[in-house]
């Protein structure tokens, strides 16, 4: 009973926060979906690109259920799963993210939790593991990721929240007296430092 429960909470996470990361795409234009926002490269469409493959190879591949159509390239040198080059549109990328979830979705609802799996990219002996353990990281992943995008979407053009029904109006005043609020407790701690 308590398996199900777990899969069936875990499940339901991953789901909502799988939404609550491709809206993070929501009305942005091709350069601001795609564009670097950090020193590093990351971007709005590449988190998508990357969180799919990562679904794709550990809900596929770690239960020797290989997703059924080409997957992108995959920690590559350059990070080319965590970008978007000029050929790639935007519809094929989330596109490509929602067949992932029904995939995924398979083998979530068709194997147990204590289904054992193979993470090949995992050292022994942690390369053996099983469905829990892999529900439990790829939402991690998808978690992490998702929190990555608040941030570049805040950074965009304001827009904070899980989803759009959660979101209020942004109050430019009150952001920018909280903001200021918390610079002055930060100078303050420094100059205590010091």
């Amino acid at each position: 009973m308590i398996d199900e429960f777990a899969k069936e909470t875990l499940h339901g996470r991953l789901r909502r926060d799988r939404e609550a990361l491709l809206w993070k795409l929501d009305g942005l234009s091709e350069y601001d979906a795609r564009r670097p926002l950090t020193a590093t490269g990351t971007n709005l469409l590449g988190l998508v690109k990357h969180v799919a493959t990562v679904e794709a190879r550990y809900f596929g591949e770690v239960f020797d259920r290989p997703s059924p159509e080409p997957m992108p390239r995959w920690q590559d040198a350059d990070g080319g799963d965590q970008w978007a080059d000029e050929n790639e549109t935007r519809d094929q990328i989330v596109g490509f993210y929602r067949r992932t979830w029904e995939h995924a979705d398979a083998t979530i609802d068709g194997l147990p939790l204590d289904a054992p799996g193979h993470v090949p990219w995992w050292p022994e002996p942690h390369s053996r593991t099983n469905l829990f353990a892999v529900l439990v990281h790829v939402l991690g992943e998808t978690v992490r990721h998702a929190g990555h995008a608040d941030i570049l979407r805040e950074g965009l053009d304001g827009r904070t929240g899980l989803r759009a029904e959660h979101e209020g109006r942004i109050d430019e005043e009150a952001r920018a007296a909280h903001r200021a609020k918390i610079e002055r407790a930060a100078r303050a701690a420094a100059s205590a430092e010091a």
